[in-house]
């Protein structure tokens, strides 16, 4: 038990150490989820830009209808 309790106590730094390992924990928290908003805000805009290409492809053009009529 005295050896868990030197652990915790860092060797006396533990009010450094444990304080920058929840600084640490926190930065990479906010890039993960940075980097997930990201993501996310990429899939909306391809999926836009794919339903844009599926209904140009989807209509005639108009010059592609008149070439049909003649």
């Amino acid at each position: 038990m005295a050896d868990m309790n030197a652990f915790w106590a860092m060797g006396g730094y533990a009010a450094f150490v444990w304080p920058a390992y929840a600084i640490t924990v926190l930065a990479l928290a906010g890039l993960l989820l940075g980097a997930l908003r990201s993501v996310r805000r990429a899939e909306r805009a391809l999926a836009a830009v794919d339903g844009v290409r599926a209904r140009r492809r989807a209509s005639p053009s108009p010059a592609a209808a008149g070439d049909l009529a003649s």
